[in-house]
């Protein structure tokens, strides 16, 4: 096995670290605010039938490229994928903004998702191999802040943009981070690339490219199932629930079973729990516009369970919290369960009101916060050694799979009932079914056994 050797120039690991926070907060701020703008895309390009799919085909992409990024970066480093999955990510970012109709904007978010799934794994090789431990734990850190800053301004930003320009500004002011990053990056990422990569035998059981490809087409399959409510849709839906049922498996850690505890159960937490989150979440900003709220105040609500997730992640990490790791997985994901609970309880109430569905985005996120970092935790503590990376992609895998079905069933049920009229119907059961996922995700919670608190150990 090559070992591979810290960036040594103090200037290029500083423009490293720079550029990759960079890239970083480009990704996330695309994430968080397409789901404030989306409302705005959706009026202005029609078929509003499609609306799920402009996350679930993003989602599908992201679970391809993981895989397949996984594999590349094994065989030649992780230079290469990373600098494809920027150009491919900046090509669907160019592409939404240009978009025409709905569908020209799904097949951009679905390029999106193949380039970002690649960026966002390469990057975490990247810290692994170009700092030392101790600058590790510290770019982790800042990561963390990379990924909360556009929750706090992106949906704020993306409904001014939208409000004040077009929906379509809200993508190209991604494009200048972008940029902004690779230029960066270029000088550590040239000490990189002219390093041997690592030994290409990679892990004893790599993660199946096929089996990713099979799983994302499952997916897509039961979508289209979801959205064609048609004897037909049967069709499509027993295929893609078979491709489901033989090949998921192959992506998930050794002895996974829905069933199982230890880390089979961990997966399925983070499956379940982030999976109701999400899509929940994706239609807040649509069920508040419906009902007469601005969009800027849509995105403040998103903003706030943005909050919530940040408090979240800085609980489940303080020496004080005497709490096992399993324990606080069970809180994150019961925090999750009851803050969908209550954007149920507005659905089905209707109206304008801000109180509801406010609380509970500020509730599913503190949950999102303490159960996110901490399946993660869990994964590396229960894995052996040589299995860390292949089970860290596998958790990866498992919460995209549980974002795109949770999300697909949501426009399911919205592309059912929307057409009836009747608003506290159709956004009370869609949240009701979110909230009963969350629900089956805090049984898997209870499932996983008990994990050691390492944070404890600092008290």
């Amino acid at each position: 096995m090559v070992e591979w050797t810290p960036v040594s120039s103090p200037s290029s690991r500083r423009a490293l670290t720079v550029g990759l926070l960079t890239c970083v907060t480009a990704v996330a701020f695309e994430g968080m605010a397409v789901v404030t703008a989306m409302p705005a895309a959706a009026a202005d390009l029609g078929d509003l039938h499609l609306y799920a799919w402009a996350f679930t085909a993003m989602m599908i992409a992201q679970l391809i490229a993981i895989v397949v990024a996984g594999r590349v970066t094994d065989a030649i480093g992780p230079v290469k994928p990373l600098l494809v999955g920027l150009v491919v990510f900046a090509v669907g970012i160019v592409l939404a903004a240009l978009a025409p109709t709905m569908m020209v904007l799904l097949v951009a978010r679905f390029i999106q998702g193949l380039g970002g799934g690649a960026v966002y794994l390469t990057l975490m090789v990247i810290t692994a191999i170009a700092f030392d431990p101790v600058e590790r734990a510290r770019i982790m850190t800042w990561y963390s802040a990379a990924w909360m800053l556009p929750s706090f301004v992106g949906p704020a930003v993306a409904a001014w943009l939208s409000e004040t320009f077009s929906w379509h500004w809200v993508f190209w002011a991604v494009l200048p981070f972008v940029l902004a990053g690779v230029a960066l990056m270029a000088p550590g990422l040239r000490h990189l690339a002219q390093r041997q990569p690592p030994d290409a035998a990679g892990p004893a059981r790599p993660v199946p490219t096929h089996a990713a490809m099979a799983v994302a087409a499952g997916i897509a399959l039961v979508q289209v199932a979801g959205q064609r409510l048609e004897p037909v849709s049967l069709l499509w839906l027993a295929a893609g629930a078979v491709l489901l049922v033989v090949w998921f498996r192959q992506l998930m850690p050794r002895g996974f079973a829905p069933t199982a505890s230890g880390l089979p159960s961990v997966v399925n937490t983070r499956l379940l729990v982030s999976g109701a989150f999400f899509g929940s979440q994706a239609f807040v900003p649509l069920m508040l516009t419906t009902r007469g709220v601005s969009l800027q105040v849509a995105g403040l609500v998103i903003t706030a369970g943005s909050v919530g997730w940040m408090l979240g992640s800085w609980l489940q990490a303080r020496p004080w919290l005497r709490l096992s790791r399993d324990q606080i997985i069970i809180a994150g994901a019961s925090s999750v369960a009851m803050g969908v609970a209550l954007l149920a309880v507005g659905g089905w109430v209707g109206g304008a009101g801000l109180a509801l569905p406010t609380l509970g985005s500020v509730l599913a996120g503190v949950g999102m916060g303490l159960q996110s970092a901490s399946t993660s935790l869990a994964t590396m503590q229960l894995s052996p050694a040589a299995e860390i990376g292949r089970n860290t992609s596998s958790l990866q895998v498992g919460e995209v799979t549980g974002n795109a079905l949770f999300a697909g069933a949501a426009g399911t049920i919205f592309a059912a009932l929307n057409p009836l009229g009747v608003d506290a119907q159709t956004f009370g059961w869609l949240m009701t079914a979110m909230a009963v996922l969350a629900c089956v995700g805090v049984l898997a919670a209870h499932r996983i056994g008990h994990v050691e608190n390492h944070s404890l150990r600092t008290a």
